[in-house]
């Protein structure tokens, strides 16, 4: 039956056999998941892999490609529920009405709707017993091989019912082996990979930081079959939960040597009340499939994160300049007047004035005190912030400032004013983290106060171009003084927090939906694909060595495309400047830099190569990118861009570890992602003051030629950074 409503077109779609069992094939361009109904009418993921040219041969496939032993299985549900013929990892926990623990999920129909280039299915089961649905939701961008999938609950019982575990995704993978890769880290250390060989049991990724989510560890993984994942080859599935909170994914290899797979919200202590009649919708997981390697599954995820989640995601980064590191706390009004200056001078779009403009009472000259009172400092900025936009606009520069709105200091007006906002155990001594704690966002008075602060900023200063929001804090003492007084369990702490912080967000972007922001965190404690709905960008860390950088944004990489990473030039690290302005160039270009502290010759490049960047900047942050030599396997990293004519690439390539004093790379670098039939020259590019390329760039290659035998960028001790640009010959 189809009924056109809306433009939409809404299939109700099944496979059905005599049998009476339904079968139901989830499906991109190459890859099929399928579930199919058993007699009792539970229902059972049978297949994951190569999508079938004819999808009534998914009937064939039963029980004995899964459990060659038996005729039952149990491990495959489709969503496993507890307390009933269960006994592995449920993804579903529920207290029912009247206390019963136990839970069954029966199938009860499906719907498919077709909208575009997006394609969602929704299972929808429920409890034979209790009045309980569930429903699974697959969103599935064919083309792109990717898949958004969440769950939603609905509770129709006669009275509360309470979620004890309510996971997003329950997925079931049968090939001979399995490698995970996750990435754990520390302050200064995100974001670093561990790729180890699933073994029977669990291996759970998992924080119960709170606010700061992804500071020793990140949602986001790589599951690889067969082998331990490759480049350019192999079956890989490349995911993340895109939940800015709690956050637990569970890998189980069971009796059989299969695969479970269920990730979701953490349960620790985060059990959730749901009333009659409402519903709780999960976080996404969202994942990206190919047959073709990381490379493939990585290009698939950034350009669907491009074209339909990152805010903005095909417009344009503002390159900038930030005071941070040129003046810290230490600031004033003709201090920032010159840096304005200097962001002209080298051609820069926006200045950003960082942490210190605020408090007045209890001044913000170091991170103790000042945090959360929202008013220009009166020493520093005696002309408010006003003067300063007035100095970057008549310097035709944009202006930008820094916020951390869901922080205070025990040394602020906002925490002396209203304790009763602080997350904090009333009866326990207050836990510091980095001299501050968190608001209670879950309180809607303090929606409305974070939601002022932007508000209040662009409506004194409607000429703000960006905003910098930081969060530096995690939750410690979890207690809400609001949800105590309204009744609310404190288990919905956790959850509510980012729902709340989510809808702060949304109101922002419903009133200001361009203005560029920095999603910010002390480094990649926040960066997921729900907060990239109201961020333009992120920045991965504030370890800006650029030899540490060529790791982490290569690992972020994996998840992220460039348009959404926020790279600046700063006094970290012993590198050049033009080794810090290449690997700073493979992103959202930014410095942190005391323009008067450079040589002229470093002034010179710096000018040159900002130039260069905006020449070259739509190849990087629109096109696609492929890497081509692993800092983990070599002395050197390469990576290249390719824009999506494939007239045109910039190729990076960087000494990443000099343990060897010797000329590193003897032969050439195979390209990826050029025409093999069309002919291109290669230039190099952000040469240093006086320093002549080894390239010609008169000779003209094939791109067959480039992609078989390759350049070499003569990466050595001498020449530390080389870039590249490749230009197709007409």
């Amino acid at each position: 039956m189809k009924i056109e409503f809306n433009k939409m077109i809404i299939l109700f779609f099944v496979i059905s056999y005599c049998s009476a069992q339904t079968i139901i094939p989830i499906e991109t361009k190459d890859f099929a998941m399928v579930f199919k109904t058993d007699s009792q009418n539970r229902l059972w993921n049978i297949y994951f892999g190569k999508k079938l040219s004819d999808n009534l041969d998914y009937q064939h496939i039963n029980e004995q490609y899964y459990f060659p032993s038996s005729n039952a299985g149990m491990y495959n549900a489709a969503y496993t529920p507890s307390g009933t013929w269960n006994l592995s990892e449920p993804a579903l926990q529920v207290k029912h009405f009247d206390g019963n623990l136990s839970t069954e999920l029966h199938f009860v129909n499906v719907e498919t709707q077709i909208n575009n280039e997006e394609t969602i299915t929704k299972i929808k089961l429920n409890d034979p017993v209790y009045k309980l649905t569930v429903v699974l939701n697959y969103k599935v961008w064919s083309n792109l091989n990717v898949v958004e999938q969440w769950t939603e609950i609905t509770n129709n019982e006669d009275g509360t019912i309470e979620l004890n575990k309510y996971a997003s995704a329950n997925l079931y993978f049968t090939n001979k082996d399995f490698y995970l890769t996750h990435f754990q880290g520390e302050y200064l250390k995100e974001m670093q990979p561990v790729e180890e060989k699933l073994t029977q049991g669990i291996k759970t990724i998992e924080t119960k930081l709170g606010t700061r989510a992804m500071l020793l560890g990140t949602p986001n993984f790589i599951v690889s079959f067969e082998n331990p994942q490759n480049e350019d080859d192999g079956l890989v599935l490349l995911g993340q939960l895109a939940w800015s909170g709690n956050y637990k994914i569970d890998f189980e290899i069971d009796s059989y040597k299969n695969l479970r797979l269920i990730a979701g919200i953490n349960p620790y202590e985060s059990n959730y009340s749901l009333k009659k009649d409402e519903t709780f919708k999960t976080p996404s997981l969202i994942y990206s499939i190919s047959n073709k390697g990381t490379g493939l599954a990585s290009r698939q995820l950034q350009s669907w994160a491009k074209k339909y989640r990152v805010l903005d995601g095909e417009g344009d980064r503002l390159t900038l300049l930030n005071n941070w590191e040129a003046t810290y706390f230490d600031f004033n009004e003709s201090k920032l007047s010159k840096l304005v200056k200097d962001t002209k001078d080298l051609g820069l779009d926006l200045f950003l004035l960082d942490d210190g403009w605020f408090g007045n009472r209890y001044p913000r000259n170091n991170d103790d005190a000042g945090l959360g009172d929202w008013q220009e400092n009166r020493k520093k900025l005696p002309n408010g912030l006003g003067y300063l936009v007035k100095e970057a606009k008549k310097n035709k520069v944009k202006f930008g400032i820094w916020i951390e709105p869901e922080m205070a200091n025990p040394e602020s007006e906002l925490f002396k004013n209203h304790p009763d906002w602080i997350i904090k155990q009333p009866e326990r001594p207050e836990k510091l983290y980095r001299n501050q704690m968190v608001l209670d966002v879950t309180n809607p008075e303090v929606q409305d106060f974070i939601y002022d602060v932007v508000d209040n900023l662009f409506t004194q200063n409607s000429e703000i171009a960006f905003i910098k929001w930081d969060c530096n804090a995690v939750i410690y003492n979890a207690y809400s003084a609001y949800q105590q007084q309204k009744g609310i369990s404190q288990t919905h702490l956790y959850v509510d927090y980012v729902l709340g912080l989510y809808k702060v967000l949304k109101r922002i972007r419903e009133k200001y939906p361009k203005v560029p922001m920095m999603l910010c965190s002390g480094g990649g404690g926040r960066a997921d694909y729900e907060f990239l709905k109201y961020f333009t960008e992120f920045w991965p860390s504030d370890d800006t060595d650029p030899i540490e950088r060529i790791f982490l944004q290569w690992n972020y990489s994996y998840f992220f495309p460039a348009i959404t990473m926020d790279c600046h030039v700063t006094n970290w690290g012993n590198q050049p400047i033009k080794f810090k302005v290449d690997v700073a160039s493979m992103g959202k270009l930014g410095f942190d830099v005391d323009v008067s502290h450079m040589s002229v010759k470093d002034l010179e490049f710096t000018k040159l190569a900002i130039k260069n960047y905006n020449g070259f900047k739509n190849i990087v942050l629109h096109g696609e990118q492929y890497r081509l030599s692993s800092p983990y396997k070599n002395s050197f990293a390469s990576l290249i861009y390719v824009d999506n004519n494939q007239s045109q690439a910039v190729m990076f390539s960087y000494l990443s570890s000099n343990r060897f004093i010797e000329r590193i790379t003897k032969r050439p670098i195979k390209l990826k992602g050029l025409d093999a039939n069309r002919k291109y020259r290669v230039k190099e590019i952000n040469l240093y003051p006086g320093v002549k390329s080894t390239l010609n760039e008169l000779v003209v290659y094939s791109g067959d030629f480039l992609m078989t035998l390759g350049v070499n960028p003569e990466v050595d001790t001498k020449r530390t950074s080389v870039l590249l640009l490749i230009e197709e010959v007409n």
